[in-house]
């Protein structure tokens, strides 16, 4: 998230965009993130005064797979399915305190397959993830293997999300559970004005959609229980006094928050179940 965090224009194909930036250019290894984790974190709200460790901004990052995992209601016989399983940190933190019999990570960049191995090699998890390349909308696993799916911040890198919302309903075992973090448009104001305002929407990387047609496509799919949850004020402000600790501070990172309080984007958790 640099000025230019690719070194590509809006003229670039948007998956060349994705790749390199999850590839060659190792956005996990940027300041705004830490810890192995990639994602803007779940603060306190109201944030703490004064300025923001290294500890808390990991920290952050954890909290929001516990957010999400939370809500998967897992049991140790579980086997759980991570979509874009990233560096890795999440999956091991899954593991050690959610404790899932089993936990399939897959991702569509070699170069994180490859991070996340490493993250993983040596820890108590190692031997009860599973690391396969592939992508969330084709997924390399059989029907009904897992009892719980979750992602954290990659469905607004997917064109199509109804292809998503079919293959977790096919991976899913009967009453399996979806739980999922990212940002989506609030719905009331036309998110097109943001190709100017964030250069990951300006370039494609990031697609700005209503978080009522994501739900919408869960059900299409043949989810029930579809529940929509608004946790921004645990997310834009702590990840906008980061950003302000670090180099990025003067570059277009910080319109997150202002998009967001101008009412285009919003974070949420979308959750579901099979029948």
């Amino acid at each position: 998230m640099a000025t230019t965090v690719v070194g590509m224009t809006s003229k670039a194909d948007p998956q060349q965009v994705r790749d390199a930036m999850y590839g060659h250019v190792n956005l996990g290894g940027f300041a705004l993130f830490s810890g192995g984790f990639i994602n803007y974190g779940y603060w306190p709200s109201p944030l703490p005064s004064g300025a923001i460790s290294h500890r808390a901004r990991t920290e952050s990052q954890a909290e929001l797979y516990r957010q999400v995992v939370s809500r998967l209601n897992v049991s140790e016989q579980d086997t759980l399915l991570e979509l874009g399983v990233g560096i890795g940190a999440g999956a091991v933190t899954v593991i050690d305190e959610f404790r899932p019999a089993r936990l399939f990570g897959v991702d569509l960049s070699t170069e994180q397959i490859e991070r996340a191995r490493q993250t993983i090699a040596g820890t108590d998890a190692a031997d009860r993830i599973e690391l396969r390349r592939g992508s969330v909308t084709a997924l390399p696993l059989q029907d009904g293997s897992c009892e719980g799916v979750y992602s954290i911040e990659v469905l607004q890198h997917v064109d199509d999300l109804g292809a998503v919302a079919t293959e977790v309903e096919r991976v899913l075992k009967p009453k399996g559970r979806f739980c999922a973090a990212t940002f989506f448009g609030s719905g009331g104001l036309d998110p097109s004005g943001l190709t100017e305002l964030l250069e990951t929407v300006g370039n494609g990387a990031d697609v700005i959609r209503p978080v009522d047609d994501f739900a919408a496509a869960l059900t299409e799919a043949g989810l029930r229980n579809v529940e929509v949850t608004n946790v921004g004020d645990h997310v834009w402000e702590g990840m906008d006094r980061w950003i302000s600790q670090t180099e990025f501070a003067d570059t277009w990172a910080r319109n997150w928050v202002r998009a967001w309080r101008d009412g285009f984007i919003d974070y949420y958790v979308v959750s579901a179940r099979k029948a």
